[in-house]
């Protein structure tokens, strides 16, 4: 007697077939025709696929650490508005020390009459107001652009300003550190940041100006040297701000350093009087 062959339908059409192809995804069997998973509208198919992210992975309750370590030497804070870290402080205050012994031996050379040692301590407090409240003004503008700002002294600046406490005048460098910023900013911002200083200058040069013309002419040397200030940070090269102003608006650039130049020159005479 004659053995038939077993026989099994094909899932996706019915068609007979005598060896029906499994698909190692769903478990199916079909005919030749929709043996792979795209012609019978395999549910599983998606295993055939390269995931594009990862599946999520459950904790279960527990929680994995990870078997290295590392160390992250510096990391910005998150702006904050018009406020000073502690690291930020120390940077200043050695910066306004250094500053401060530039200003006394800076006016230790003045011959008025009038130059007591209250006169040049009260002016030695001015010099070095110039300094930081132009980096301050750099701060709170950038922190108002909620930018994160902070001053820090760099290790060539504060040598040179040391240098320069032992150097008679002219030969005076201040620039113990610079104010670090982080942050998205657009050119406007930038420039606006970087035009806060010169500007805090020419204000305080302005403001000495009017308290000269009244008093005695001590007040012209530090109206001079704020406007002479202003007119070395607007130059428009390298690491400058004027550089950065320039950039953002040349109209703003030239009227703030004209303006520069007009109270350097205005203030030169009076302030070589004081020596």
């Amino acid at each position: 007697m004659r053995k038939l062959k077993k026989t099994a339908k094909c899932q996706y059409c019915g068609k007979d077939v005598v060896l029906p192809f499994k698909c190692n995804y769903c478990g199916g069997h079909f005919c030749g025709d929709h043996r792979i998973p795209e012609r019978h509208g395999c549910p599983e198919a998606w295993k055939a696929k390269a995931p594009r992210e990862a599946p999520p992975i459950s904790n279960h309750g527990w929680t994995q650490t990870p078997s290295y370590k590392y160390t992250i030497s510096y990391t910005p804070q998150a702006a904050r508005i018009f406020g000073f870290s502690k690291i930020e402080l120390k940077h200043l205050l050695i910066g306004t020390l250094l500053v401060l012994g530039v200003g006394l031996t800076y006016f230790l050379y003045i011959t008025d009459s009038t130059a007591t040692p209250l006169i040049i301590a009260g002016l030695t407090i001015a010099f070095t107001l110039s300094f930081l409240l132009h980096e301050i003004a750099h701060k709170f503008t950038a922190q108002h652009f909620k930018m994160w700002a902070e001053f820090r002294l760099t290790m060539q600046g504060a040598l040179i300003t040391l240098v320069s406490v032992f150097l008679p005048p002219p030969f005076k460098i201040i620039s113990p550190g610079a104010v670090m910023i982080v942050g998205s900013g657009t050119k406007e911002t930038v420039g606006k940041t970087a035009l806060a200083g010169p500007v805090t200058n020419l204000l305080l040069s302005t403001g000495c100006i009017l308290i000269g013309m009244v008093t005695q002419n001590l007040f012209w040397f530090v109206a001079f040297i704020n406007s002479f200030l202003a007119v070395f940070n607007l130059i428009p090269f390298g690491v400058f701000d004027g550089l950065k102003v320039y950039k953002w608006n040349k109209v703003i650039w030239a009227v703030v350093f004209a303006t520069a130049i007009v109270l350097a020159a205005y203030t030169y005479s009076p302030a070589l009087a004081s020596f």
